[in-house]
C-alpha cells in the first residue's frame, strides 16, 4: 500500500530544525565522541526530546509516521556528522520498527513501539560467529518450554548491544534447514532478561561511539508473546524485509557522509596553497572533486528512485541492494580521493580526512557486503530470465 508519510510542511520544518541541530550541536561534539567512544548523555537526552528515536513509528504508537523517502531524508541529515549519532537511532527507526510494524501482533506493537519511539534503544540480533548472510548455518536455538521458549546462542557484531534495552533475536525453532528459511523465528527479548549478557565492546577500525558487541543468550526464557507475530518461521522474512530499509539507510548514510567528505575536501582545496595558489586550481585536484560530485549525484538519484518505489508499495529487493552497493562503494572512493586531496595531512589524525577514511570503510560491509548485494541482484535477474538459482 502507498505510504503518504508526514505532512510535507511539517516534515520540511522538522528537517530544517534537524539540520541546525546537526550543524550547531553534533558536529562540534564529534571530537568528544571520538575521545569517549559513545554519544554523550546530554546529547542523547536532547535526541530523545526531539523525538528522533520514533520518526518512522506509526503516529498511533507515538511516532512521527515518516514514509521511506522521508526516513531516508532523515538518515541523510543525521549522517552528515560522525556515524555514532545515526547508529544509535538507526536500529530503532529502521530494522526493528520495520519488523514489529510489519509482522508484530497488535499487543507487541502497543507494548514495544511507544517505548522505542520514546528512546529505549533496540538491537538487531541476526549475525553469529559462524553465520551472517547464511541463515542455514544459524546455531541459536529457541526450544519450546511451557508457554514460552528457551533460547541459547551467541550473536556477533551487534550494533547498540552495550546499551540496548531490547534485542530482536533471530533463532532456529526447528533443527532442520527447512525450505525458504522456515526454521528461523524472531523473538522480542528484553536486555535485562535473565541469561542475557553482553560481551566487551569490540575495538573497531573506525566509527568511534557506534558500539558493537556479542550478545550471549544462556537459557533465556521468554513468554510465548515474545515470538514476533505469534508465529514460528517468519523470522527470516521479517529480517529480509527490514534489511531492505537497512540497506536504504546505509545507502543514505553513504551519500551524506560522502557529501561531508567532499565539502571538507573542497574547503581544503580552496585554502591549501602550493606554488603560490590554491591547490583547487590544479586540474588533477579538480578531476577528483568532479568525479566525487558526479558519483554522489548518481547514488542519490538511485536512492531517491528506490525510496519512491517503496512508498508506492513496490517490492524493492533489487533496487535496495543496487542502491546500497553503489552508494557504499562510491563513498569509499570519495573517502580515498579526499585523503589524496589533503595529501600528507590526510594521513594525520589531527585532520578530519583520516577519520573519514576509516569511518567510511564499514558501509561496504554491513547490511550485507557488496558481494552479497551482487548475488541478490544477479539471482533476481536470473530468476526473471527463467533460470532457477
Amino acid at each position: 500500500m502507498p505510504n503518504p508519510g508526514m505532512d510535507g510542511e511539517t516534515y520540511d520544518a522538522f528537517i530544517e530544525q534537524l539540520d541546525r541541530f546537526v550543524r550547531d550541536r553534533l558536529i562540534p561534539a564529534e571530537d568528544e565522541v571520538d575521545r569517549i567512544n559513545r554519544v554523550p548523555d546530554d546529547i542523547l537526552a536532547e535526541m530523545r526530546e526531539m523525538g528522533l528515536f520514533g520518526v518512522t513509528m506509526p503516529e498511533e504508537y507515538g511516532g512521527a509516521g515518516m514514509n521511506v523517502s522521508q526516513y531516508i531524508g532523515f538518515v541523510k541529515a543525521m549522517s552528515y556528522v560522525a556515524p555514532a549519532f545515526r547508529s544509535i537511532l538507526s536500529i530503532n527507526v529502521g530494522m526493528v520498527n520495520s519488523a514489529i510494524s510489519g509482522f508484530g501482533t497488535e499487543q507487541q506493537k502497543q507494548y514495544w513501539l511507544p517505548r522505542l519511539a520514546g528512546g529505549e534503544v533496540a538491537a538487531f540480533g541476526l549475525t553469529e560467529p559462524d553465520s551472517g548472510s547464511d541463515s542455514a548455518a544459524m546455531k541459536t536455538r529457541a526450544v519450546r518450554d511451557g508457554n514460552g521458549y528457551r533460547i541459547n546462542g551467541t550473536k556477533r557484531y551487534i550494533t547498540n548491544a552495550p546499551f540496548a534495552d531490547m534485542i530482536l533475536v533471530m533463532a532456529r525453532t526447528d533443527a532442520e534447514a527447512l525450505p525458504k528459511n522456515a526454521h528461523v523465528s524472531a523473538f522480542l527479548v528484553p536486555r535485562n532478561a535473565p541469561g542475557v549478557s553482553i560481551g566487551t565492546p569490540d575495538e573497531k577500525m573506525g566509527q568511534k561511539g557506534a558500539q558493537i558487541a556479542d550478545v550471549i543468550l544462556e537459557d533465556v526464557h521468554v513468554d510465548g508473546d515474545a515470538l514476533l507475530g505469534g508465529e514460528e518461521g517468519i523470522g527470516f522474512r521479517a529480517a529480509m524485509t527490514s534489511l531492505n530499509n537497512g540497506r536504504l539507510s546505509v545507502a543514505g548514510a553513504s551519500v551524506a557522509y560522502a557529501q561531508r567528505m567532499l565539502d571538507e575536501g573542497l574547503k581544503y582545496a580552496t585554502e591549501r596553497k602550493a606554488f603560490g595558489e590554491p591547490i583547487g586550481k590544479f586540474q588533477l585536484i579538480q578531476a577528483m572533486l568532479a568525479d566525487s560530485k558526479a558519483e554522489i549525484y548518481a547514488a542519490d538519484c538511485m536512492l531517491t528512485d528506490a525510496c519512491r518505489r517503496a512508498d508506492a508499495g513496490e517490492k524493492i529487493i533489487v533496487e535496495a541492494a543496487a542502491a546500497k552497493m553503489f552508494a557504499s562503494e562510491m563513498c569509499g572512493r570519495v573517502a580515498d580521493r579526499v585523503v589524496q586531496i589533503f595529501g600528507g595531512a590526510g594521513y594525520l589524525k589531527e585532520y578530519k580526512a583520516e577519520r573519514f577514511f576509516r569511518d567510511a570503510r564499514i558501509y561496504r560491509i554491513y547490511e550485507g557486503t557488496t558481494q552479497i548485494q551482487q548475488l541478490v541482484i544477479a539471482k533476481h535477474m536470473l530468476r526473471e530470465a527463467g533460470v532457477q538459482v
